[in-house]
């Protein structure tokens, strides 16, 4: 039980981590058009990746609050999460999942976490106020990444979307366009 508490607390830790400011998030000043689709794009990658803690938490809430008048689906998505993040985002990956002597692959462990979720929708009936909440928050997160200049953030070369693409033979990044000579 003591690892599972400490499970747990290094997991919100390394969450705590890599969440953005939200006076950072919702900078004004940063909002501006692309100006190429090849832009957007690039905008949406980085800020999908820089500010993905802070997308989930929006997700979060949106689906608490979406779930306000149906406490027994709030109940059920909230065990639903729970199983989430103990038997597939905070668990060590070196460490497999075993239930009674018996060695359960990751994909069985995802493939039964996603039928879980499923069932839980269906059997709840709030499939389409799940459905509109999630909607409406992959909306407000691609206008968000769209439009939120990428100019002023800060990015680790750990976090970038492209990995290590760009990366010289030594693993390093000197400079954003990679490791190669101009004509």
């Amino acid at each position: 039980m003591s690892s599972l508490f400490s499970s747990f607390k290094g997991t919100a830790q390394s969450l705590t981590a890599i969440r953005r400011p939200w006076r950072e998030f919702f900078d004004i000043t940063a909002v501006d058009i692309p100006s190429s689709s090849s832009d957007a794009t690039t905008r949406t990658a980085q800020n999908l990746t820089h500010f993905r803690l802070n997308y989930t938490i929006i997700l979060l809430v949106v689906l608490v609050l979406s779930l306000t008048y149906h406490p027994l689906a709030l109940v059920t998505f909230f065990v639903i999460l729970l199983a989430w993040f103990f038997l597939y985002l905070a668990r060590d990956r070196d460490e497999p999942v075993v239930i009674f002597g018996v060695l359960i692959d990751d994909w069985i462990v995802l493939a039964a976490l996603v039928g879980l979720t499923v069932a839980g929708l269906i059997l709840t009936g709030v499939w389409t106020n799940i459905l509109v909440a999630v909607a409406i928050v992959v909306g407000f997160v691609i206008l968000h990444a769209v439009l939120r200049s990428t100019d002023d953030l800060i990015m680790d070369d750990l976090e970038s979307p492209y990995g290590h693409m760009l990366a010289g033979a030594d693993e390093e990044l000197d400079s954003p366009r990679g490791d190669y000579s101009g004509i």
